[in-house]
């Protein structure tokens, strides 16, 4: 079978080993890494992936050949956790950040989440649109090519719906891929304060049955935190969410640990996302059943504290973990996943192997596309991302900088020298 092009001379190919399920502990640290490779590519899938030159057989006269040399190549960078469509910013926290006020403070105050839910529900869906597509814009540059994107700035239906109208929207107009997730349970609208009970119930009863109805979302989440929701409380509405036929996932031992790994242990979620205050009990948990552990060790950048997510202690107990930005507007504004990627070394001591790990084939699974993209392997998705760097360490060492050069979703180039096309 002929290539429709081959990507040739890369000074390095890292290509993760798909087990069919998520790395886990020790096997984070392994991977492929092909010197001297080349990438075929047929019909928008990975067609072979070797070392030297390609095989003849693999070219005639309408094959394109694009010369690599000196850079190393990885499946496209997949961001399994923000916050993508909202509306407004939250600049004006930042002073109250820096002179020490906390994240639940500030939201006490009637700022945090529930700032940006009021902008949110005051923005159209153009707005949310264009504003949107701006930021994906700025992740695919980065090297991302598929991302998850919640919804909870809405907190009541019309606006909810707005947000996953946008998602699916942009799903279908921009080569970054997006998956949604439903998370009307995000914060305790104003008119529920008191009752945060009946929010649940509502969320239960009217919006989950709608956002499956109109396939706006494959995922439901809820923040399990301290002043937020409860374990019980997230307990019955991701129970009420699976009975639907939702995947799962929990913010869960953000800034407190009151119970959200139980319950992701329970109902065996795909993801236990933030994980800052997981315990070691909590750990053990999770990797019994194989919950994901989904960092974000940018947030902890963001709210300047100095407590990042366990992750070696995590990979010591057998767990799988992902990283990813946690892009929001509020604790972390950020649309740079390679970012992320040095926190996970410099912050977690993680190594270059098991970041490009964290961020491809884990993370595919931690979106439910493990079987077509986040490796190399012949037959997925032709998602490449292309750094401007000899070896897998580089990018990690050398911080602060887009390295990314080139970006190729489904075979086709979309970023060429660091520019979108």
């Amino acid at each position: 079978m002929f290539a429709d092009k081959i990507l040739v001379n890369f000074s390095q190919i890292f290509s993760p080993i798909d087990k069919g399920r998520p790395l886990r502990g020790e096997e984070m640290s392994e991977a492929l890494i092909i010197e001297d490779g080349y990438i075929a590519i047929k019909d928008g899938k990975i067609l072979e992936v070797g070392s030297g030159n390609p095989d003849q057989k693999l070219i005639n006269g309408y094959t394109e050949i694009i010369d690599y040399s000196g850079k190393l190549a990885s499946p496209g960078l997949i961001d399994c956790h923000t916050h993508l469509v909202y509306g407004g910013s939250r600049e004006g926290e930042f002073a109250k950040k820096l002179n020490g006020v906390s994240y639940l403070d500030i939201l006490k105050e009637g700022g945090g989440i529930l700032s940006t839910v009021k902008a949110t529900r005051e923005s159209s869906f153009s707005v949310l649109f264009d504003k949107t597509k701006r930021l994906l814009d700025k992740m695919l540059v980065y090297g991302v090519t598929t991302v998850e994107a919640k919804s909870g700035y809405g907190l009541y239906w019309e606006t909810e719906k707005r947000q996953l109208e946008v998602t699916k929207a942009l799903n279908e107009n921009h080569p970054i891929e997006l998956v949604s997730t439903f998370m009307a349970a995000h914060a305790i609208p104003k008119e529920y304060q008191e009752n945060p009970d009946a929010f649940i119930q509502l969320i239960i009863d009217e919006m989950l049955p709608k956002v499956k109805v109109e396939n706006l979302a494959e995922f439901c989440d809820i923040f399990c935190e301290t002043g937020v929701f409860t374990a019980e409380q997230s307990r019955k509405l991701l129970t009420a969410a699976k009975e639907l036929g939702f995947k799962l996932r929990i913010h869960a031992d953000e800034i407190d640990s009151i119970g959200g790994v139980d319950v992701a242990a329970e109902l065996q979620t795909l993801t236990a996302e933030h994980l800052m205050a997981a315990t070691d009990e909590g750990i053990e948990k999770m990797s019994k059943a194989h919950v994901i552990g989904n960092l974000l060790p940018g947030t902890t950048f963001s709210l300047m504290a100095d407590t990042y997510a366990p992750a070696k202690k995590m990979l010591e107990a057998g767990m799988a973990i992902t990283l990813s930005t946690d892009s929001n507007p509020g604790s972390c504004p950020t649309a740079n996943i390679q970012f992320i990627m040095q926190l996970g070394c410099f912050k977690m001591f993680l190594t270059p192997i098991q970041v490009f790990n964290a961020v491809t084939i884990n993370a595919a699974y931690a979106v439910g596309r493990g079987e077509k993209i986040g490796s190399l392997d012949q037959g997925k998705q032709a998602d490449i991302t292309i750094f401007d760097a000899t070896n897998v360490d580089y990018p990690l060492y050398f911080f602060a900088t887009n390295l990314v050069m080139d970006v190729y979703k489904n075979g086709e180039q979309v970023v060429k020298d660091f520019v979108r096309l």
